[in-house]
């Protein structure tokens, strides 16, 4: 394998990832062959490496490239990086003493650049868009869920509230909570289960809390108010919209999505039975073409403002994040969750620029050295 310098104007990047001891790393595999061959298109050495041997008191480090088909992948010398993508792919490694240190190093590293150090926690997004008042209207009313009382709150003023894990993951473990004056079990909670939802109903808060404690175990939960989102054909759905920095170092709206809730799902996310749609289309059909329009033209601006305020607040340098935003019925914007290590986005157009920004963000990085 050839582990040649390209030209010097250029940063060599490295996807970082952990090892694993039968497939050699973790991670999305197609992600980083797409990543790697847009790399190479753009000029760029680029390959896979892990926290293990990313040595960084040495030049030449063990890298991963696929080869021509994709189907292997070579372990080979390659320089040391000037750019670290940070693909760490879940929060359990994440939080492995060896990856924490390795990613403090990078950090502190006089000539390296890592963005995105940490996944974000559901809670400490809420706070830090709440500093500002630019963005707090659009967060919906949020408290940590510590007893049954933080529901009894909430409910006062809400009939509907959404159960979240303060660092879930497409979906996972959300529950909805309804509460019907009206019906002789009042109480209905809903809890998610692969693509479909079982629904809990009981007479008294007492039991819905008793069950909440079962099915949340020892994660640590938000509880947030409902928002009636728009509906298409009788299904909810929000907006996706992937953010990243350009080459000039400022963030920019890559793409736009739209996912339709599952016909009997609680949220959108697609391993959860939802589907990819375009959002013009689903807002017309609630809005009208016009109105759909000014409410698209209005979602990079919230976004970018959330993005902004989400790195100033963080404390640390970010490139890209990944943002579901509802839409109520009356046309407003909610911020509902951001993932600092998104998920490949389906729509080509999107895909296809998404890899291209994360050459030209290294580039920028490169070009003004730490």
């Amino acid at each position: 394998m050839n582990s040649r310098i390209p030209d010097l104007g250029k940063p060599v990047i490295a996807i970082l990832t952990t090892s694993d001891r039968l497939r050699q790393f973790r991670g999305n595999r197609e992600n980083f062959r797409d990543i790697i061959r847009t790399g190479k298109e753009m000029g760029y050495l680029v390959y896979v490496v892990t926290v293990r041997d990313l040595k960084l008191d040495e030049p030449v480090v063990n890298g991963y490239v696929p080869s021509s088909n994709g189907r292997i992948w070579y372990s080979t010398p390659m320089p040391l990086p000037q750019v670290v993508y940070n693909r760490i792919p879940n929060r359990e490694e994440e939080e492995r003493a060896s990856v924490a240190r390795k990613i403090a190093e990078c950090l502190e590293h006089p000539e390296i650049h890592l963005y995105n150090p940490n996944f974000f926690n559901k809670w400490n997004l809420f706070e830090w868009l709440k500093e500002s008042r630019a963005t707090s209207k659009h967060v919906p009313k949020t408290r940590r869920l510590r007893s049954a009382s933080t529901l009894v709150a909430l409910l006062k003023n809400h009939d509907s509230l959404y159960l979240k894990p303060e660092n879930g993951k497409a979906g996972k473990g959300i529950m909805r909570l309804k509460y019907r004056l009206d019906a002789s079990l009042p109480y209905r909670l809903q809890i998610q289960s692969g693509k479909k939802n079982v629904t809990y109903k009981a007479a008294s808060l007492d039991r819905v809390w008793a069950r909440i404690g079962k099915e949340r175990g020892a994660s640590r939960y938000i509880v947030q108010q409902a928002i009636e989102l728009a509906a298409h054909h009788g299904r909810p759905f929000d907006l996706r919209v992937l953010l990243q920095k350009n080459g000039k170092g400022a963030w920019a709206v890559t793409g736009i999505g739209a996912r339709l809730a599952g016909a009997r799902s609680i949220t959108t996310h697609v391993p959860r039975g939802g589907s990819i749609e375009e959002p013009a289309s689903m807002l017309e059909g609630t809005f009208g073409a016009e109105r759909a329009a000014a409410i698209l033209k209005s979602v990079p601006m919230t976004a970018l403002l959330i993005a902004r305020q989400i790195e100033r607040a963080s404390g640390t340098m970010l490139g890209e994040m990944s943002m579901d935003l509802g839409v109520d019925e009356e046309g407003g914007l909610w911020f509902f969750e951001a993932n600092s290590r998104p998920m490949k986005f389906d729509e080509p157009a999107i895909r296809k620029l998404s890899l291209e920004r994360i050459f030209q963000f290294s580039q920028h990085l490169y070009r003004h050295r730490k």
